[in-house]
């Protein structure tokens, strides 16, 4: 998914500041992946939840992004999120997927992983932005 990671990296410079990458993208679902750097952590040297939280944000945007019309937009509503255990590895891999898609509001969960072990889950409500006529 190189493409899009540069694709979406050119529309969003904190994408590119977080080096976020896109691993798979289908209809509604993203998986994404991003490597742990030294600036992320805490001073207890486990990641950030605003770096998850933003890791979870970005990957349920872009599953979304995936199901729209060339001249819709979305933006998320809100999101709620649960840590459920430090992240202290070298990767973090974020697995986004729509569970509900209208015509005006999206509902996505997200499952973050480290070493396939669940540290957070999210889930985010997202608007379907039409264009004005």
């Amino acid at each position: 998914m190189l493409n899009y990671t540069e694709e979406i990296r050119k529309q969003s410079a904190f994408v590119k500041l977080l080096g976020l990458s896109i691993e798979k993208l289908e209809n509604g679902v993203c998986q994404s992946k991003l490597k742990i750097r030294e600036d992320f952590l805490n001073k207890r040297k486990i990641v950030h939840g605003g770096i998850i939280y933003s890791m979870a944000d970005i990957s349920m945007g872009v599953a979304v992004y995936s199901t729209l019309k060339k001249d819709e937009e979305t933006a998320t509503i809100e999101i709620k999120i649960n840590y459920l255990k430090p992240a202290n590895k070298k990767v973090l891999i974020c697995d986004a997927k729509i569970i509900q898609r209208g015509k005006q509001i999206a509902v996505i969960e997200a499952e973050i992983k480290s070493d396939n072990i669940m540290i957070a889950k999210a889930i985010g409500t997202f608007s379907i932005i039409k264009p004005r006529e």
